[in-house]
Formats: C-alpha cells, sequence, structure tokens
C-alpha cells in the first residue's frame, strides 16, 4: 500500500460489520465510527509504525477511550519482532490495533483497554541473580559499543587473569585464588575460547585468552588485583 487512504475501506467495512456508522477525516481524526449511544472509536491511518502515530492516537484518548491504530501487516524478515514489540506497546498504552493485508481485509489484534501486565517471577528472580553476582558497577547504563560485562564473564576475567599470572594450574586451585567457585566448571565449559585442558583437571589460558583480557583490560584489573591479594 502506498497511500494512507488504502487503508480506509478496508477499516471502514471492519467496523460496518459490527453495526458501526463510520466516516473519515472528521476533524483531527483520521476514521471516527458511532454505534447508537455507545462512547465513539477513533483510528488513526498510518502506513508504518512511527513514534508520531503512537502520539496522536494517545492524544485522541481525550476524547474517548475506544481508540486504535491501523497499519498495513509488516512484511519481512523483522516483522513477526515488529509486530510483537508494537502489540506490547499498544496494551501499555490502551491502545487497539488494526492491520490491513494486501487482500483488503482487516484484522484487529488487540482492543483498546487498561493495561493490566502479569508479571513473571521467573524473569525477576533470574535478574535479581544477575544484580546480586556482578562485582562492583561494570557497566555505564546504556552503553554496548565495548561489549557488556556479565556476572560469567567476570567470573571468567578472573579466571584468566590469574592463569596469565600464575601459569597452568588445577581448576581446583583457580577456584580458591580467584574466589570463583565454577572455575573449572566454567574452564572446561569454554564458552569465550579462553581457555584449554592441558591434563586432567588442569588448564592453561589461550591466544584468544590473552587477547580477551586485552580486550577487557578495564574490566578485569580489579579481579587480578583481588586474585593477587587472594594468592599473595
Amino acid at each position: 500500500m502506498e497511500r494512507e487512504d488504502q487503508l480506509y475501506a478496508p477499516v471502514k467495512a471492519l467496523l460496518q460489520g459490527q453495526g458501526y456508522e463510520v466516516k473519515g477525516e472528521v476533524g483531527a481524526a483520521d476514521v471516527v465510527a458511532c454505534r447508537g449511544a455507545e462512547p465513539m472509536v477513533i483510528v488513526e491511518l498510518k502506513l508504518k509504525f512511527s513514534l508520531s502515530l503512537f502520539h496522536q492516537a494517545v492524544a485522541r484518548l481525550a476524547v474517548t477511550e475506544f481508540v486504535y491504530i491501523a497499519v498495513p501487516r509488516p512484511k519481512g524478515r523483522q516483522a513477526r519482532r515488529m509486530m510483537k514489540d508494537n502489540l506490547a506497546l499498544c496494551r501499555r498504552l490502551g491502545l487497539g490495533l488494526i492491520t490491513v493485508l494486501e487482500d483488503g481485509r482487516a484484522e484487529v489484534h488487540c482492543d483498546p483497554g487498561p493495561y493490566a501486565p502479569r508479571k513473571s517471577k521467573k524473569k525477576q528472580q533470574r535478574l535479581l541473580r544477575e544484580f546480586q553476582s556482578l562485582r562492583g558497577d561494570p557497566n555505564a547504563g546504556g552503553a554496548t559499543r565495548h561489549g557488556i560485562v556479565t556476572a560469567y564473564r567476570q567470573d571468567a576475567l578472573a579466571c584468566a587473569a590469574h592463569l596469565a599470572e600464575a601459569g597452568a594450574c588445577k581448576g581446583a586451585a583457580v577456584a580458591k585464588a580467584t574466589g570463583v567457585a565454577r572455575a573449572t566448571q566454567l574452564m572446561a565449559s569454554n564458552h569465550y575460547g579462553w581457555f584449554e585442558r592441558v591434563a586432567t583437571g588442569i588448564y592453561q589460558l589461550t591466544d584468544a585468552g590473552r587477547a580477551g583480557l586485552v580486550h577487557w583490560a578495564g574490566s578485569w584489573e580489579e579481579e587480578a588485583a583481588a586474585c593477587l591479594r587472594q594468592s599473595g
């Protein structure tokens, strides 16, 4: 679809099928529908999701609580994610969402209504565990260019820093020196390719591990210092 007015007929047909009288371009609203003494319905039409579309729809909530946005059904690799994210945003804002297919059918994905999110204890506990596992505050909020330092990466850096200082070591020795209880499991899993097993239970640092210490230099200095304090 190349023009917003191409969305009008499918949206009008959808509302008329539910018994509404529908008119386009009424005042500042793209579509207004009325049914008896019920509150009016407003639909804002756009060719794609945008911040300005949500701004317009939210402004219409001052007129009626029944506000929809209508866009062509997204296509392409990102369509599913786009729909999921914007549907969630519509629900959070109390808006309805309509998409128009190429064959002229209009589909309602959600109706306007108060937002009632379901809290996920699982996600909450996972986030809290990560918060508690992080040592210090290694990441500037919003910064992703260099990479995010997770609690797992902190543990890996501590192990790598110790091996860089002490050479090949038993996993138990690394765990004792660094305070990383999962040191043996972490080095055996070798998620980053930083460790190499040279004998049963004994690991050394790889070239990738040395490069990792250089790349994350600002993130492991405290870990290295802690290792030296404990080993000394």
